[in-house]
């Protein structure tokens, strides 16, 4: 049944993600997040990939790790909370509402990103971002780094500060089948310096 495989897509990624935020070793907490991945997107009914390519899918492509692109931010109120609102297929209508900007990023990747939260019954933060890879290197239409209702969240840190590693940074749905419809990234969160982490194209 299609509601019992995606339950346990978002029980995997959900568990995914609880291991992540326990392991100490960023980069070996990365390393499991590329293998699991790798085994979901290649052997799971719900996998983005089409069932006719999966076998010869073999691996996301990723860049390497790079320590230097994990931050921990402060927030701050957002400069606007005017809801964004739209389409997404048969999932229906979206609202996202700021709820707060990152202090911290600027001074590598040259601006500062907004974080929504879902509207909605259970309500969740949200996260998506595009940069000067984003069409070249990366999707056009960005990547997300944080979507707590699918079960990606990577946590924050004892004094509240949120937890930004781009190495975790993935495509949406979307990005892999146009059987998907997906929020894409404002304006707003197009960050003018290259974020060489995370999910890449080819």
């Amino acid at each position: 049944m299609k509601t019992v495989s995606l339950a346990d897509w978002r029980r995997r990624v959900s568990d995914l993600y609880t291991d992540i935020r326990r392991t100490e070793d960023p980069e070996a907490a990365w390393q499991l997040w590329r293998d699991t991945r790798d085994a979901l997107f290649c052997g799971h009914d719900q996998s983005p990939i089409e069932k006719d390519r999966r076998g010869d899918f073999g691996s996301i492509p990723l860049f390497d790790y790079d320590p230097g692109m994990r931050f921990e931010v402060a927030l701050d109120e957002p400069e606007s909370t005017e809801i964004l609102a739209g389409e997404i297929g048969a999932d229906g209508h979206i609202a996202l509402r700021p709820f707060a900007r990152t202090r911290g990023l600027a001074s590598k990747l040259g601006g500062e990103l907004t974080v929504y939260w879902i509207e909605g019954y259970g309500g969740g933060t949200f996260l998506p971002f595009t940069d000067a890879t984003s069409g070249r290197e990366t999707y056009g239409g960005g990547r997300y780094m944080l979507d707590s209702i699918k079960g990606a969240d990577l946590g924050q840190t004892e004094d509240g500060r949120l937890i930004l590693d781009f190495n975790f940074a993935y495509h949406p749905s979307c990005y892999h089948s146009p059987d998907w419809v997906c929020p894409l990234a404002p304006p707003e969160n197009r960050l003018p310096e290259p974020v060489r982490a995370g999910e890449r194209t080819g």
